[in-house]
This record gives C-alpha cells, structure tokens and sequence, in this order.
C-alpha cells in the first residue's frame, strides 16, 4: 500500500458492493455469502465443460474466452467478500499449478482499493493499544489518509520532536473477521479435498494452512516493521536505494509508525522528467536494486507495483510496504543455480532433479512427459541469445505447461517471476528500449562462473572434453546404484512395461470393425424377414414399420464398409 497515492475516494456505488466494511461480521451471513460464491463457481466450471453448453464446435478458444469471463466474475466477487478474500485470491494468483493462465492472470490484478474507515476509529485503535490518546503520541494527525486498503490505511501525521511520519493503522475487528472466514474457509477446503476431480493429487489442506500463515503474518505490523528493517540494513551502503525508518516507539501489532518519505511515483513519467530525471537510469536501477535482493540478500520485496515504488528528487529509488516479503536459503539459492546451470545447457534430465530436489515438481511414475515438455522449453527458448529473452513471455509458457501437471511452484519462486515481470512493464515504461535480462546478464554470468569453476574452459575444445568425460563419469559411477534401484522397483511391482505392436493393433481393430459389421447384417436380416412375414400375413403396417427400421442397421453397416475400405486403401 503506497504512502503517496490517494484512492480511498471510490464511487458510491462501488462502496455499496462492501458489505463488509460496515463491520456487521455475522457468521451466519458470511456463510452464506462464501458458500453461495464457491458453488456458482462450481456449477459454472462444471457446465463449462459441457459441450452442450456451447454454441457449435467446441473450440480452446471458446474454452479459453468462457474460463477469461469466469475469471473476472471471480475476482470481482473476491473484492466484494472482503480483506480475506482479497489477500486469498492473491495468494491463489501465485499457484500457478492449481489454475489454468486466465485464473491467474486475472487474480494478480486484485488490488485492494477500498473505502476509508473514519477517523474515530484511528483514536480508538491508537488509544487501545499505546493506552494514549492521538495528541500525547503526536503534535498533528491529519484525519484524512493518504490511501487506504483492505488491511489498513495510511496517515500523515507529525511527532512532537518534529520528525514528519506517516502512521498506517489496521482496519477495526480485522482479526475477528479473518477469524470467521478463515473457520468456514476450513469447511470448503475439506469439501474440494473430497471432491472426486478437484481434490484428485492435490493437498488443500495444507494450502489452507500456508493460507492462513501468510494471512496472520500480514496483519502483523511488527513484522512488517522488521521487515522494513532488515531492507534498510541490506541496502545500507547503496545510495541509491531509500528505505523509511521504523519508529518503534509509535508501532504495535496494530499500528506501524514510518518515515515520511515522499517521491515521484516511478510510473509518472512526465513528472520525473519534468524533475530532470533519467529514465533509463531509473529503469536499470529498478532491476539491478531487484537482482541485488535477490541474488546477494535473498531477502526480496514480493509486490514490487509501480505503487509501491517512488523516486526521490535526487534520483533514489523509495521502496513502501513491506508487508509481503521473500526470502531464499542459501541452500536453495544453490539448487536454483543448479536449475540454472541446466537451463543454460539445455539438460533436461539436470533441470528435473534440481525441481524435484526444489520441491517444485512430484515425483512420479512416468516422468517422460514432463521431460519432454521442459526439453521443448528450453530447444524453444534458448535458441536466443539471453539478453533477447523476455520475462513476460517465459513465465506464460511456464503457467502454460504447469497447469494440471506435477508442478508445484513454489510462492517464493512464483513472487520471484511475478515481481521479474512486473519490474520488466515498469522498466519498458521508462525505456521502450528497457530489457530485463540484459540487466540480469552480469549477475547471471557471475552466478554461473561461481557455479562452475571450469566456465573459462567451456569455450575451448579440452573443456568441453573435460566436461563431458566428468559427465560420462559420473554416469558410470552412478550406473549400479541406478540398476539396483531398477531392481528393486521390479521387486516391489513399481515398475511397469508397456509393449505396443503395431500391427497386433491394427488387426485387432479389424476384427473389433467386422464384429459390429456383422451385429449390423444381423439386425438388418432380422427386420428385413419380420417385414416380409408381417405382409405375407396380411400386416402392412406393421411390415412398414418393421422395413423402416431395417433401414438403420443396413445404413451403419454400409457407411462402415466405406469407412473401412477407406481405412485399408491408407494403409
């Protein structure tokens, strides 16, 4: 939530559709409303896999534009429920496994612009929690706030040593409210883990419980203070990065008191060039402040928007909100050089294990598919130099090919492709000219010469013979730990064969084709004798009747010998 925009003025008619900003946090309403909400979404994912339903062939870009629809009609209902659901549906937009694109695409677009709560409650919560009223704490506290979100909203104020602040207090009953919704939300999530095709290889309850860990910890403002802390510390020597300071005497769970940092919103491109400011500067730091979280901290901020980053007249780059943080161990900072390093050497089977060792993809039976599919990324992909490939267009083909697939990405590595994403359409904006990975380049070529000692020798002959007689070796070494467990897995019955003949197929089908021709030639016959030994007796219609029907077996047997004899000429 930036600091400096001002949205908390929303039409009247948009603050009617939030039943929940008026604080009458009934259960039983609330229950209603959720589970009217999950089974339309239900039926209408049911009936959009209906044939019937659609207006002539079914095509995917039918399929695609009724999913689109749905997916707008689904966020905009999440914005209505409320902060829980607001903060849900980002959460979703991150699980990219669970939802085909236009789910995705559509959830990352919630922002939680919401109406304002009063100023009496600002008191009320301040005094509650410091046992002070706003006076004693502060020398002025401006009632109208700077914007306003689903978790809170954001307040200028003054302290009585003269330092300008901007005071972010939590929405009134917060808690209570996620309390609710969160104990129905654990009811529709045992319903979708017993559902026979959505519950089908997909662990909902433990989605629920990293659900509600992200939820608690946002609402945690002095977590998000520490966060803030730990930001300022890492970018303590670089100058060009500002983070606000943390007033701990002025902050609580509730409460989070900073300093007023005011810029230019990095998205208003006249203002910053009518403060003489480079563009393209401004775009190659917004990367490079990224790649050095990233790749150097491994503490990053999750929702780098274009509101929640400002520049300074000097030409700093302000960071806000640092309720939604990432962070990446060490050890899996060196998994992911792993999947890295089988990128850039198009391996397929590297890539593999180093997901599956990540956690971002099940193991299971057959893995040639999967194979297959991430061996046509990277024939597709990297058949460009690095610096030509784009962010945007790699994290659609990931979300393309992860969808009801063993992926599992996990949300930091999902926060990581969003915020590339998103730095890359700020940086455009700023420089039509801007490329994402050709900044990333020199990070990228130091992370894999740090991977790989032998990366000045990959250019010449020996070294390329040294690395595939290591790789050979390797293989060798790893071969009867590899029969063994072929073996074992023949033992226990995991292992399974499957044999295709071709030609077994194709008389098989043969005799399956001249088995109904027969059923056909039979049922023909049969009504074909009943209607001469109705007219023999004197029935006419009945025998009519019974010829007619002989019509339809004798039409099925003929356009099956068509079909037939078609099929053996193409053979």
């Amino acid at each position: 939530m930036s600091v400096l925009s001002n949205d908390s003025v929303l039409p009247k008619r948009t603050q009617k559709a939030y039943r929940w900003s008026r604080e009458n946090y009934s259960h039983h309403r609330r229950f209603l409303d959720i589970w009217t909400f999950v089974l339309g979404f239900v039926s209408s994912s049911w009936l959009n896999k209906q044939a019937w339903t659609y207006r002539g062939k079914v095509t995917d870009a039918k399929k695609s534009a009724r999913r689109r629809a749905q997916a707008v009609w689904v966020r905009e209902t999440l914005l209505n429920l409320g902060p829980t659901f607001i903060k849900v549906g980002q959460f979703f937009s991150t699980r990219a496994d669970l939802f085909p694109t236009e789910y995705v695409e559509e959830l990352a677009k919630l922002q939680d612009k919401v109406p304002a709560f009063s100023y009496d409650k600002i008191e009320t919560i301040i005094e509650q929690d410091f046992g002070q009223k706003v006076p004693k704490l502060f020398r002025s506290f401006d009632p109208i706030p700077l914007a306003a979100a689903s978790l809170g909203q954001v307040h200028r104020a003054q302290l009585h040593s003269g330092e300008s602040v901007v005071v972010k207090v939590q929405r009134p009953a917060l808690k209570k409210l996620f309390e609710i919704d969160l104990d129905i939300l654990k009811g529709i999530t045992r319903y979708f883990q017993s559902h026979p095709e959505w519950g089908r290889g997909r662990d909902w309850i433990g989605i629920y419980e990293e659900c509600c860990r992200v939820l608690y910890e946002e609402i945690d403002y002095l977590n998000e203070g520490r966060n803030a802390d730990t930001f300022r510390r890492n970018f303590r020597g670089q100058d060009w990065v500002h983070t606000p300071r943390v007033y701990w005497r002025y902050a609580s769970p509730r409460v989070l008191t900073l300093e007023y940092a005011p810029g230019i919103k990095i998205s208003h491109y006249e203002a910053l060039e009518a403060a003489g400011l480079d563009r393209k500067e401004l775009a190659r730091l917004g990367a490079k402040a990224y790649l050095h979280q990233l790749l150097d901290d491994g503490f990053f901020h999750a929702d780098p928007h274009p509101g929640n980053i400002a520049v300074s007249p000097t030409g700093a780059l302000i960071f806000y909100d640092f309720g939604m943080m990432g962070q990446v161990q060490p050890v899996t900072r060196q998994k992911l050089l792993q999947t890295f390093l089988g990128i850039a050497q198009k391996d397929a089977e590297q890539v593999v294990n180093s997901l599956v060792e990540l956690g971002a993809l099940a193991p299971v039976e057959d893995m040639g598919p999967v194979r297959r599919s991430i061996q046509y990324m990277l024939d597709h992909f990297m058949d460009q130099p690095f610096e030509n490939q784009s962010v945007a267009q790699i994290t659609d083909d990931l979300y393309e090919i992860s969808y009801n697939q063993p992926f599992r990405f996990p949300a930091t590595f999902t926060f990581v492709m969003r915020a590339f994403s998103t730095l890359e359409g700020v940086g455009k904006g700023l420089d039509p000219d801007f490329n994402f990975m050709e900044v990333a380049k020199p990070f990228a070529t130091e992370l894999m010469a740090n991977g790989n000692s032998t990366n000045q020798e990959n250019s010449s002959i020996l070294g390329e013979l040294g690395r595939q007689a290591a790789q050979v070796g390797g293989t060798a070494f790893g071969l009867p730990r590899r029969i063994e467990r072929t073996l074992d897995q023949l033992e226990q019955g995991d292992l399974r064969m499957r044999v295709r003949s071709i030609e077994t197929e194709r008389i098989l089908r043969r005799i399956s084709n001249a088995q109904i021709g027969t059923n056909f030639a039979v049922l023909a016959g049969t009504f074909v004798l009943s209607a001469t030994i109705l007219f023999v007796q004197g029935y006419l219609w009945l025998a009519v009747i019974a010829a007619l029907v002989a019509v339809v077996p004798a039409f099925s047997l003929i356009r099956l010998l068509i079909r037939l004899d078609r099929y053996e000429r193409m053979n």
